[in-house]
């Protein structure tokens, strides 16, 4: 579009210029004054592509009839494209010769066309005013654009590499955590799995050999987990499907999840409320890992007493609910992070719902949870 009104810019003034308003009458019938602007113009819509037609019109219209206006667009687009050395000084050569061929026919046709052109103040400042200044104006504005360019590459060049150092430093960061996991949380579960499996050999009755049996079950799974965080945290761009490690438990596996806690002694009743329905995978892992964390901070702060699960099925929401009554007597508590609530209500936010933990007049506790579905 720019182009367009380019040649159709270059054809009014080059028509304007041959009638005498602008320049020196041409004394050419209407019709080849507006054949003449037409090719003017033309040539400066193919500009787009190529400028040197319009250069060469220019440069036999102003010799010949003293219309400026292609020579001028030319200079311009010369600035713009040409090499700055041999390229402007051969562009430059050139125009002196057709100003100068432009004061010979000037001189020849005598009147206000020698005047202008044969003149040597005015032959100048025509120069300077339809080749030197727009010449001028074009490696100026190349000159900037190029200035530009360079900063925005630099400035992504920067960018890319803030990236990289950031990247790299992420990397380091999960390489040592992934180290310390496997030094200490690793090794640690690892031998509560071989203690348990040597009382469940060495039991005498059957009740401690089953319980040795769960707790050598639940550390096989706790470092099957494990290993699979591990990875994550090693390679932190593979695809955990193409990885092959073992999908998150969802609400599929909360009955297994209450049979633990249960046989850890924990009364634990599961209450579903709504018509159940398929909800995306993450809002299952969601909800399956509330209930988690709440069963274990029964099991470390209540002990074993009375807890109840509830599932609600609600209107675009899924309500999670874990209320345990007060502990009969307080519990040898068992050391902890301090972390799982942080880490849940991040879980539960980042799905746009919300986590709410408080405690009883009762002195149980409640962790509920609302996740959009």
């Amino acid at each position: 579009m720019r182009f367009v009104l380019l040649g159709a810019g270059i054809f009014a003034t080059s028509l304007f210029v041959m009638s005498g308003q602008m320049g020196v009458p041409s004394g050419l019938p209407l019709p080849a004054q507006v054949a003449i602007a037409a090719v003017a113009g033309v040539a400066g819509w193919h500009a787009r592509r190529s400028w040197w037609p319009l250069a060469a019109v220019g440069a036999v219209t102003y010799a010949w009839l003293v219309v400026w206006p292609p020579l001028l667009v030319a200079s311009y687009f010369a600035g713009r494209t040409l090499d700055r050395s041999r390229g402007i000084a051969a562009y430059i050569g050139a125009s002196l010769v057709v100003c100068a061929v432009s004061a010979v026919i000037g001189e020849a046709r005598d009147g206000l066309q020698e005047l202008m052109t044969a003149g040597l103040g005015n032959a100048l400042f025509m120069a300077l005013g339809m080749i030197g200044l727009p010449l001028a104006v074009g490696l100026w504005t190349r000159a900037r654009a190029e200035v530009l360019e360079a900063a925005r590459e630099r400035a992504q060049r920067l960018e890319r590499e803030q990236v990289m150092r950031a990247e790299q430093a992420r990397a380091q960061e999960r390489a040592r955590i992934a180290r310390e996991m496997h030094d200490v949380v690793a090794h640690r579960v690892s031998l509560i799995v071989l203690h348990a499996g040597a009382l469940e050999v060495r039991a005498t009755d059957e009740e401690t050999a089953e319980t040795a049996a769960l707790i050598g079950g639940i550390g096989r799974e706790a470092l099957t987990n494990l290993r699979d965080v591990l990875g994550v945290l090693r390679a932190p761009r593979v695809d955990a499907r193409d990885a092959g490690y073992r999908p998150q438990p969802t609400l599929g596996d909360l009955d297994r999840l209450l049979d633990q806690s249960r046989a850890l002694g924990i009364a634990v009743t599961r209450h579903d409320e709504g018509e159940p329905r398929p909800v995306e995978e993450t809002v299952e892992r969601t909800a399956y890992r509330v209930i988690q964390e709440a069963l274990t901070n029964v099991h470390k702060h209540a002990g074993g007493v009375p807890t109840d699960v509830l599932l609600r099925f609600g209107d675009g929401e899924l309500q999670v609910e874990v209320r345990n009554q007060a502990p009969h007597a307080p519990p040898d508590e068992l050391p902890g992070a301090g972390w799982g609530l942080v880490g849940l209500r991040e879980r539960v936010e980042l799905l746009g719902g919300s986590l709410r933990t408080s405690a009883e007049e009762s002195g149980g506790f409640l962790v509920s949870a609302r996740i959009p579905a």
